[in-house]
């Protein structure tokens, strides 16, 4: 067991997001366990982020941990639920955390059943996976997702990951994922052509060109959404 307060954490997924968010947690006190990483990429990935941390089988990383993080996109997450469910890897009483936006907490209820806390967090980011990505926690807000009387302990772990919590009930997740998703596909859609073009006139470093623009035409769309009212709800 850890200190008083702090938990053992283990990551489940070693993408943009997994090595950020445990970064994150380590930097709140909390001890990392190890992380689950699979390809070359990750695994440079969880060193750079997390190192040190020990790289284990994901059913061992369950076992050990008191906070299983899981971060991997929303279509792997129920068969990596079931599978470490079929095998006993969950423990009663640990947190189980999964940061997929479009999935609550139903997904995780092959653990809920084996006695596990589950909790849905989903920082409103487009993570780059680096170090840059932890400062821009502190500016991010993060959907809650959890059973009412845990709830106050996944907006006390979005705090500390640097976030600003938000309760976002279990029905409501796709139109949260669907949100983040409308603003992040097009913008990254629209600087790669664009970087073509610009390639394309001979210019080196189109990103250099291009981020004035995209920063300042997201704030004009930022300030102009402001005055937005909520879209009406089609009927049944």
């Amino acid at each position: 067991m850890t200190a008083a307060g702090r938990l053992g954490v283990g990551i489940l997924g070693a993408g943009r997001v997994g090595p950020v968010l445990g970064a994150a947690l380590a930097g709140a006190g909390h001890a990392l366990v190890g992380v689950a990483a699979v390809s070359d990429a990750s695994r440079d990935r969880a060193e750079a982020l997390l190192p040190g941390a020990p790289r284990l089988d994901p059913p061992v990383l369950v076992e050990r941990s008191e906070l299983v993080l899981i971060a991997v996109p929303d279509l792997e997450l129920p068969g990596l639920v079931r599978g470490l469910a079929d095998v006993g890897a969950w423990v009663p009483g640990q947190l189980v955390v999964h940061t997929a936006p479009g999935s609550g907490v139903d997904v995780l209820r092959p653990a809920a059943a084996a006695g596990a806390i589950p909790l849905a967090l989903s920082p409103a980011m487009a993570f780059t996976g680096t170090s840059i990505d932890l400062a821009r926690l502190r500016e991010a807000w993060c959907a809650v997702t959890a059973p009412a009387p845990v709830l106050p302990i996944g907006q006390a772990l979005a705090v500390e990951m640097g976030c600003e919590p938000i309760v976002v009930a279990e029905g409501d997740r796709p139109a949260w994922a669907a949100a983040l998703s409308t603003v992040a596909a097009p913008l990254e859609d629209a600087v790669r052509r664009a970087s073509g073009l610009l390639a394309g006139l001979g210019i080196d470093q189109p990103d250099r060109v291009l981020g004035p623009v995209a920063r300042s035409a997201l704030e004009r769309a930022l300030v102009a959404a402001r005055g937005v009212r909520p879209e009406p709800k089609e009927e049944a």
